[in-house]
């Protein structure tokens, strides 16, 4: 198995925070992730390829390629007292059980060096239908940091947190990290813009830093575009064209 992690620079950061936000349920990791990124104009020291991503690449306009991909980023946006914050943002997580596990081993280990021992993940909770507020459950690495997250506002979940979501929170608790998963209500089949926007808004609670939100549907439909990119989802066009070629055997 192969994780090959490619390092421009290692900041040095002031009590750093893990933000976990890579595709899942709803595409709610992924649209905060990029967000916040763009938010606090977050620079990209890592970039990790593992042969457990998806065995293709996807071309350019202009004849280039891009491959599945995560990254990591750090945005110094704590001042002098607050927290940090490392981003792990990408297209992909990895197909297979020692994937997943050698992938968040990887990036805790970054993470530890560079002092950081608090870990947040955001993921979707499937339901059937969209809320203008959704709930949010959390489940957390200690009964101290649960409580926090309880404060925020969330409720517990029980059951399984599968993928990254769950499993970076798991790895965490082993590794004596802490860190809390963050799980919103979404119908989970579009990238869910307003479940990201109040993960973000109780992240905010926790973090004590002002997210401006105002241009997160930006960052929706850029992660939109990504996914139709990779053929994840389908955009509308390709949708109309489907569905009037199937018109045609009735004309």
């Amino acid at each position: 198995m192969v994780c090959s992690i490619d390092i421009s620079e290692k900041p040095k950061l002031n009590n750093p925070i893990l933000i976990e936000g890579l595709p899942g349920i709803g595409f709610v990791a992924n649209i905060a992730a990029l967000h916040l990124i763009n938010e606090h104009k977050a620079v990209k020291f890592a970039q990790i390829f593992s042969s457990s991503f998806q065995d293709f690449a996807i071309t350019t306009p202009d004849g280039g390629t891009r491959s599945p991909i995560n990254e990591l980023y750090y945005a110094k946006c704590g001042g002098d007292t607050g927290p940090d914050l490392i981003i792990w943002y990408g297209n992909t997580q990895a197909l297979t059980t020692i994937g997943q596990y050698e992938l968040v081993g990887k990036v805790l280990d970054i993470c530890a060096e560079l002092g950081c021992k608090f870990v947040v993940s955001i993921g979707g909770f499937k339901k059937d239908e969209a809320h203008p507020v959704p709930q949010i459950y959390s489940t957390a690495t200690d009964l101290e940091t649960m409580q926090a997250t309880l404060d925020l506002g969330t409720k517990v979940m029980v059951g399984h947190v599968f993928g990254i979501a769950g499993l970076s929170i798991g790895l965490a608790r082993i590794r004596d990290f802490k860190g809390f998963s963050l799980l919103v209500d979404t119908p989970g089949m579009d990238p869910d813009v307003n479940a990201a926007r109040y993960a973000l808004i109780t992240l905010n609670k926790y973090l004590g830093l002002t997210i401006d939100l105002s241009e997160i549907d930006a960052s929706g439909a850029k992660i939109k575009e990504m996914l139709e990119s990779f053929g994840i989802i389908r955009s509308m066009t390709e949708e109309k064209k489907k569905e009037e070629q199937q018109l045609r055997w009735f004309i």
